[in-house]
Order: C-alpha cells, then structure tokens, then sequence
C-alpha cells in the first residue's frame, strides 16, 4: 500500500437483534474491537443497510439473534442475505436449538454466552487486517 492508497475500511458486522441493549453492548464492542457494526431489530430493519457503502467496507458478516426469526416473513430472512451477497452468518440461539436443513448458518452459538465470547466468535469469522485493532469512532 503506498501512501496514495486510500486506508482500507474494516470489516463490517450487521446485528440482526430485537433487543435494543444486546444489540447495543455488542455494537458497542464489536466496534471497540475494530469493526464497523450496525444493528436492525429485525430483517425488515436489515434491508435498510446497503451491502456497500462509500468510505465503508462491504457488510462480511450477519450475526442474527434467534428471536428475529420469529417473524411470520421467512422470505425476509432470506432477502437480507441475499442483498448482502451471503456473507458469514451466526445465529445465536437458546440452548438446543436445532437449525432446519435449509438454514445458511456458518455457525450456531448458543446461550448463555457473554458479549466477550461473541466477540472471539465474530474475529474467527471475519478476521480483522493486522494493525486493524482499533476502535471505530
């Protein structure tokens, strides 16, 4: 990279959470952490978020919470990951939960599980550039 290069954005993380504070702690630290989060209550909220952004990487993980699945709209669940070409997807969920066949998810975690934890999880998923461990203002 020479110095005409422009910076390379860190990688970005949309929470699928209808819990306002999760959703919050875990923005908040994802960022701290050194990626670019953005948060929806639902997947109808999720549509907002463009797959690309300028100046803004290209959304490379969805972490949803299992109560945004309760949604009546299957299709909608699946138009998010379509819109974001199907990145990485985590699905937290309770205890025991067990994915249909015809769920995407890259990987379940399951609760209890501290925002730490979650964290440990998004970085082997989407590993940050070396040197990108710095929190995004």
């Amino acid at each position: 990279m020479t110095s005409t290069d422009p910076p390379v954005p860190p990688p970005r993380v949309l929470l699928v959470m209808p819990e306002q504070w999760p959703r919050a702690l875990l923005r908040a630290q994802l960022r701290e952490q050194g990626y670019d989060a953005v948060g929806a209550r639902d997947f109808t909220d999720a549509l907002a978020y463009a797959p690309e952004e300028p100046d803004r990487g290209r959304i490379g993980l969805v972490l949803v919470d299992q109560a945004a699945l309760e949604a009546p709209d299957r299709a909608l669940r699946w138009a998010v990951l379509d819109r974001h070409g199907h990145p990485v997807a985590l699905l937290l969920a309770r205890a025991g939960y067990r994915p249909a066949a015809d769920e995407a998810w890259r990987k379940v975690v399951h609760r209890p599980v501290s925002i730490a934890a979650l964290v440990r999880e998004v970085r082997g998923q989407l590993p940050l550039a070396p040197g990108r461990s710095r929190p995004v203002e």
